[in-house]
């Protein structure tokens, strides 16, 4: 009985043995490996890595990351063809067999050349934008989109995920809060963002970063967060450069034209690019008042801007870089309109044109240099800049059914000669140290000095606020209002790998300091002078982490604190005329609100794509908020002041989806939608202390889809909707917006040229439509030129690949190190 016990083991062990290496043998194997540039040794992200059969059939494949490795899991048994592809390089090819002795195959560095061979034929940008996750940042790349071609910055942005544009005022949200940060090339400018959106052509601009919440090496204004405008700046070998133009007609007709170039010699590359935008702008709309009036309101716009960037970069070495350039913008926006009004009976009580003739000139110079020490990643870096801005301005309004002896005339008849100048400076001192294998430590000190100085010359009154009430009305006579801004702060952040888990902690403080000076005369034509300070030390605490369980899955979780300080448009209490019936002041007597955002995202690589799902929760400290209330000084009950107070905190949460697919090889899509949620606070009548206050739950939904189908090697279609849920706030509620956009591209003279057509808004229903009943029940809706067609033409010449190191890492879309590690 034992001997056939014994022999049943060693036949059920001898079974077992074979089962598992016969399990063994079938496992598939891997590859890995890191890809890098031959000449510069820097690694090669998103290189092609595909694995082929000995037939040629592809099996698998995979992509490089961000640092140039790559890992190719399940390949089969037998012998196998690597290879390597990247465009404007030459393709490797290896053959590697897998079997029991090798079943996990490193291939080390491999290294690629560039093919001359193919130089011509290198497209720089994209058939279609993409949007890349990086760990505190969506960077879009812009690509050609159609739907976008010949437009501004502000008509390119309303096509980018989480952000919206006001046709109207001009104003930027994202995650449906103005409070953001916009950068240029990773500058703050004292352009004001509206006006600096429709100077900027879209043919421009390379791609837009949104930084939702920045680490401490960022600023932290903005509670929204950042967005960054990343302009064209080419390093190729050689000369080469891109012509861009186009005419776009609606109800008028506008023209574009823009170029970029770059010349590369030796060690020294010079870039520079102009654009121009030209052309008028049509807008109308009405607000009725139930059983009082009905304002009838037509607004045209003669806008010509000039952009021109030209700098340098001087690689030294290898170890040093110096980089310098300059942009100047000039614009001219002339802007006239009217306003009638007529009560209940259809009787006609005001007719009140009115015009705005704005010059403007806005320059900015900047100096950058880095030295690299023996250790990779081991820097030092200063950057100034120095922004001018003069903005002179001359407003008329009128009344033309007014008799200057009547009470309003005053009021509603006067001119405001303005003269606004600003100026920047920025300092930064940055410093880098892998201080071991898997840490890495930053810090860098800021300065930070905004000066402006604003003169007006004018018959208008003015609007007093003290505390929560408003007194009444004074003259101003020639005033001058001045608003300087210095801010002192420093950072330290560190992060630290553990294993798949990367941390980073962080902290900036800041002192800021401000000084405003209001200066006027009173009833009695004495000069008096008002002055705001302010004096606040603040620390803004940062933490990021990020963990990555496999290459196609990836978890993002990060608290940042930030801050809103009041712009000058806010505090300035000059009154600023909206329309006969509504008057726009600022408050002087408001302080910062401050924020702590936290935010999760997660983000899968799918086979011809991603997807994004995040989520984030801000508690909102002293809110800043409009304020709406009937004009005391009005013994008509007509009028009402727009200003703007502090209140107590508050929340605000959302969640966002996005997706890029490749659904067919002649068709991708991206596509996003979000949900937004946060409460507003306001009061009914500021001249009345016991007037209730208002609370408003604003919560929005909206989305986005754009299709890009290549119909051959020639032509290509580009189909864009896009839905914008209804608002809330104080005073309106908004209706709904929608949307749909037509472009086609049309490949010419070799593959170096482009002609592209596009219908935007073919269904005419972009319109901002509303309804109020706070301070009166009224409702009205506005229109503008929404429905147009564009026909441009682009033409590239010149060759030779990229392969200058990036001049910056704020240029080349991510600081390094600004919310994560690796």
């Amino acid at each position: 009985m034992q001997k056939v016990l014994c022999l049943f083991v060693i036949l059920i062990s001898t079974f077992s043995f074979s089962q598992m290496k016969k399990e063994y043998l079938s496992k598939p194997g891997k590859v890995s490996g890191k890809v890098i540039d031959k000449t510069s040794k820097e690694p090669l992200p998103y290189v092609n890595i595909i694995i082929r059969d000995t037939t040629n059939k592809v099996i698998t494949g995979g992509i490089t990351n961000e640092k140039g490795f790559f890992n190719v899991p399940k390949i089969p048994l037998g012998k196998n063809i690597i290879e390597v592809q990247f465009i404007g390089y030459k393709t490797i090819t290896k053959e590697i067999t897998i079997d029991s002795k090798s079943r996990n195959i490193k291939m080390g560095t491999i290294a690629l050349e560039e093919d001359s061979t193919t130089l011509d034929e290198v497209e720089v940008r994209a058939e279609t934008s993409t949007v890349v996750q990086k760990v505190d940042r969506k960077v879009i790349n812009v690509g050609k989109d159609l739907t976008s071609a010949g437009a501004t910055a502000s008509e390119l942005l309303n096509n980018v995920q989480s952000v919206r544009v006001d046709s109207q005022t001009g104003n930027i949200s994202l995650r449906g809060n103005e409070n953001v940060r916009v950068l240029v090339d990773g500058r703050p400018t004292n352009v004001p963002v509206a006006q600096l959106l429709r100077q900027l052509p879209s043919s421009s601009i390379k791609s837009v970063e949104l930084i939702t919440n920045p680490s401490a090496k960022y600023n932290p204004e903005g509670m929204s967060g950042i967005i960054n405008i990343i302009l064209n700046k080419n390093a190729n070998i050689g000369f080469n450069g891109s012509i861009n133009t186009g005419v776009e007609a609606g109800h008028y007709v506008r023209y574009n034209a823009s170029t970029n170039m770059n010349y590369k010699t030796g060690k020294v590359n010079f870039f520079g690019n102009y654009g121009f935008n030209g052309g008028k702008q049509f807008n109308f709309g009405f607000v009725n008042r139930d059983n009082v009036n009905l304002q009838d309101f037509l607004f045209k716009n003669d806008n010509e801007s000039h952009l021109f960037k030209i700098g340098a970069d001087v690689y030294i070495n290898d170890k040093n870089t110096f980089s310098f350039y300059t942009t100047q913008n000039w614009a001219n926006n002339f802007a006239n309109g009217r306003v009638l009004i007529t009560d209940n009976t259809n009787t006609l009580i005001s007719n009140s044109p009115n015009t705005q003739d704005p010059n403007s000139h806005n320059q900015t110079y900047n100096v950058n240099y880095k030295h690299d020490f023996n250790d990779k990643g081991h820097n030092i870096e200063f950057e100034s800049t120095y922004s001018l801005n003069d903005n002179p301005t001359f407003l008329t309004n009128s009344d033309l059914l007014l008799n200057p002896t009547d009470r309003d005339y005053r009021l509603l008849n006067y001119f405001n000669d303005i003269n606004n100048e600003g100026e920047n400076i920025l300092m930064n001192l940055d410093y880098t140290n892998p201080i071991s294998k898997k840490g890495k430590l930053e810090v860098g000190l800021e300065y930070r000095s905004n000066e402006t100085d604003n003169t007006n010359i004018t018959n208008q009154e003015r609007h007093v606020i003290t505390g929560n009430t408003i007194t009444g009305t004074t003259p101003i006579g020639n005033s001058s209002f001045t608003y300087d801004r210095k801010i002192y702060s420093g950072y330290v952040n560190y992060g630290h790998q553990f294993g798949k888990l990367t941390m980073q902690l962080g902290a900036r403080l800041e002192q800021y300091e401000i000084v405003g000076n209001f200066t006027g005369l009173d009833d009695n034509s004495v000069l008096t002078t008002e002055v705001v300070t302010d004096d606040i030390f603040s620390v803004y605490p940062s933490a990021f982490f990020t963990y990555n369980p496999s290459e196609k899955n990836q978890f993002q979780l990060s608290y940042s604190r930030r801050v809103d300080r009041p712009s000058i448009q806010q505090v300035n209490p000059i009154r600023e005329w909206s329309t006969p019936l509504i008057t726009s002041i600022g408050n002087e007597n408001l302080v910062p609100q401050f924020t702590n955002s936290l935010e999760i995202n997660y983000t899968r690589r799918i086979k011809g794509g991603s997807i994004t799902l995040g989520t984030f929760y801000r508690n909102i400290n002293d809110v800043i908020s409009r304020v709406t209330f009937k004009d005391p000084t009005d013994v008509s009950d007509v009028r009402q002041i727009l200003t703007f107070q502090n209140f107590e905190d508050t929340d605000a949460y959302g969640i966002e989806l996005s997706a890029n697919y490749k659904i067919a090889n002649w068709w991708r899509a991206n596509a996003s939608a979000d949900f937004y949620s946060q409460k507003q606070f306001g009061v009914a009548d500021l001249s009345d202390s016991n007037a209730p206050r208002l609370e408003v739950q604003n919560e929005v939904f909206n989305a986005r889809i754009s299709n890009s189908f290549t119909l051959s090697k020639r032509l290509r279609l580009q189909l864009f909707a896009m839905y914008r849920g209804a608002q809330e706030d104080i005073q309106w509620k908004t209706d709904p917006m929608k949307m749909v956009n037509l472009g086609a591209n049309y490949t010419v003279f070799k593959g170096k040229g482009n002609v592209t057509f596009r219908v935007n808004d073919i269904f005419n229903t972009m319109q901002f439509q509303f309804q109020s009943s706070n301070p009166f029940v009224q409702n009205g809706r506005f229109k503008w030129e929404s429905r147009t067609a564009y026909i441009g033409f682009n033409y590239r010449f010149g060759g030779g690949k990229n392969k200058a190191k990036s001049r910056r890492q704020r240029d080349s879309n991510e600081k390094q190190g600004g919310g994560g590690f690796f």
